[in-house]
């Protein structure tokens, strides 16, 4: 994470003078669609059952000529690290394996697998006057927050858990969430230069939505609070709503 954000001021010291010296732009309405990537740590609830994760995803951004920040955001979240790996002890040998239809240990991997879908609304505050759409942007979010477990069984062999019967031992968990996400958003003089670079803070609260879970031999009712902290960046591809000032070589 430090070295990560030694990376990010560097690049953000570059592009401040990259912008000074070749750009000149007036602030303009900007619509932008992006690829996104995220690293995140776990916290709350969720550090107990997963560990750290990423996202990939796809944004919409509007930005006005006051630089108000209006968009969308679908981000899959994706982990190899369960900690809640004891849900099969009630179907396991006292080794710890499945036995599958075939008299054999079963091969069985998990995963953290989800969803963070959203509605953001922010702010940018341009840095100098050479680049008034480039700046420091600062962004909330609403939405909604899914994940579960992830199982699998190599070669299907293990009746115990699959089909149906996976809803028993997923953890299938959802609930509304809000994101705070802090950065900055770099506008270039080419398309290809475009993206953003900052922090996101997300909250969730959550709750089971499986009507029984199998190896408790019960419901889960516990309201939890869910938390993602870490990096996430952007590329960006902008539609001009109106044809910038020309730009300019000193």
């Amino acid at each position: 994470m430090k070295k990560t954000t030694i990376i990010i001021v560097i690049i953000f010291l570059y592009l401040q003078s990259f912008s000074q010296k070749h750009s000149r732009d007036s602030s303009t309405n900007i619509v932008s669609i992006s690829a996104t990537y995220g690293y995140f740590m776990p916290g709350g609830d969720l550090k107990t059952r997963f560990g750290n994760n990423s996202t990939v995803g796809a944004a919409f951004l509007y930005k006005t000529s006051n630089n108000w920040l209006y968009g969308l955001d679908w981000n899959f979240i994706f982990g190899d690290k369960v900690k809640e790996d004891s849900i099969f002890k009630k179907i396991s040998t006292s080794q710890g394996f499945i036995i599958d239809g075939n008299g054999y240990p079963a091969i069985v991997n998990l995963n953290e697998r989800g969803f963070l879908t959203s509605v953001k609304f922010g702010k940018l505050f341009p840095i100098n006057s050479f680049n008034p759409n480039s700046g420091i942007v600062i962004l909330g979010s609403v939405g909604l927050m899914q994940h579960k477990i992830k199982i699998e069984n190599t070669d299907g062999a293990a009746h115990q858990i699959n089909g149906d019967y996976k809803k028993g031992y997923d953890r299938l968990t959802n609930g509304l969430s809000v994101s705070e996400y802090v950065g900055y958003m770099f506008y270039g003089k080419k398309n290809l230069l475009n993206f953003y670079a900052g922090f996101e803070f997300t909250q969730a609260w959550t709750q089971n939505r499986r009507s029984f879970n199998f190896d408790t031999q019960s419901k889960d009712q516990t309201k939890r609070l869910d938390l993602m902290y870490g990096v996430k960046i952007g590329w960006m591809i902008p539609i001009y709503s109106r044809k910038p000032d020309k730009y300019y070589f000193n």
